[in-house]
């Protein structure tokens, strides 16, 4: 009997604290937005195919950013077509394709034909669906259609494409290296602050969990984690990493800010839910792309590009 009401107490104890577990998660998803879990997961995963993409063959890290580019833009593009916007997925991912492949072979110049050819193909695609079509889509919707398409190939492969100019560029590597880690560290500090400090709301309308306290947190830790990686990685003077920090702190706030107001516009909670925790790939790469163009311009300006 002894062992039996001994049992039951075990029984009891392992019960209750499961469900405390389960409560003190619940309160930490509810107030990040996300489930910890898989986030964690999924992201050491994902972080481990990117380095070593990035530091052991450069032409796989090209390829993995095209990939990731192209499922972004189909992404997107479905997300249009939620909100009514009828955006091409395979033709978006053509396009986005042809920019990234322009910069990993001609650079800068091949970037801008790539966009140039890309937006090319979505215009001819969408107008020719709308001939076959006519009398059924007016052509102000025809128009409109096409800007949303154009905007998609600017907003993922271009600014993506930076990132490909880095890395070609010598010891361009560490460059990207540099950028996502200060990225995440920006995430990092904003999430730590926030949770624990956060209660003045930044955004309410259009990003409710992020705080000016969380701000704050991203500030110290991007401008701490930019004088690292200046030093120690990129070669560079202390005060670069500063520089790094600062820019990389507005832009993948600002990165953040704009696909959570694209989302809000269209309708949508996440682009898709291909990466557990995540969301979608353009889920994460909504700090990651407009810093790639922040970076670039400070490489820029250190003589490194």
């Amino acid at each position: 009997m002894a062992g039996s009401e001994r049992r039951d107490e075990i029984r009891h104890a392992l019960e209750s604290t499961r469900a405390q577990l389960e409560a003190t998660n619940a309160r930490i998803e509810a107030r990040a937005g996300r489930n910890l879990v898989f986030a964690i997961t999924s992201g050491v995963v994902f972080g481990a195919v990117f380095l070593a993409s990035l530091l052991l063959v450069k032409q796989l890290f090209v390829v993995l950013v095209a990939a990731i580019v192209a499922i972004a833009l189909v992404e997107l593009a479905a997300a249009f077509r939620v909100a009514g916007r009828r955006v091409s997925r395979v033709g978006a991912a053509l396009g986005g394709v042809v920019v990234v492949g322009g910069a990993a072979l001609w650079g800068p110049q091949g970037m801008l034909l790539g966009l140039f050819a890309g937006s090319l193909l979505l215009i001819v695609w969408r107008v020719i669906e709308g001939v076959a079509r006519a009398g059924e889509v007016p052509a102000k919707t025809v128009v409109r259609d096409v800007f949303s398409g154009l905007f998609t190939l600017v907003y993922v492969a271009f600014l993506a494409s930076f990132t490909v100019l880095l890395v070609a560029a010598e010891n361009g590597q560490w460059w990207v290296f540099a950028l996502v880690v200060v990225v995440v560290s920006v995430d990092v500090g904003a999430y730590a602050a926030g949770v624990t400090l956060g209660k003045h709301k930044m955004t309410p309308r259009i990003s409710p969990n992020k705080t000016w306290e969380g701000f704050a947190g991203a500030a110290v830790v991007a401008a701490g984690v930019g004088v690292l990686v200046s030093v120690f990685t990129l070669d560079q003077p202390w005060w670069v990493g500063i520089i790094l920090g600062v820019v990389v702190l507005f832009t993948a706030t600002g990165g953040d800010l704009t696909e959570s107001l694209i989302k809000r516009n269209l309708g949508v909670k996440d682009m898709s839910s291909w990466i557990p925790g995540h969301g979608g790939f353009l889920d994460r790469l909504d700090s990651i792309l407009p810093s790639a163009v922040g970076v670039y311009g400070v490489a820029l300006i250190a003589g490194v590009v």
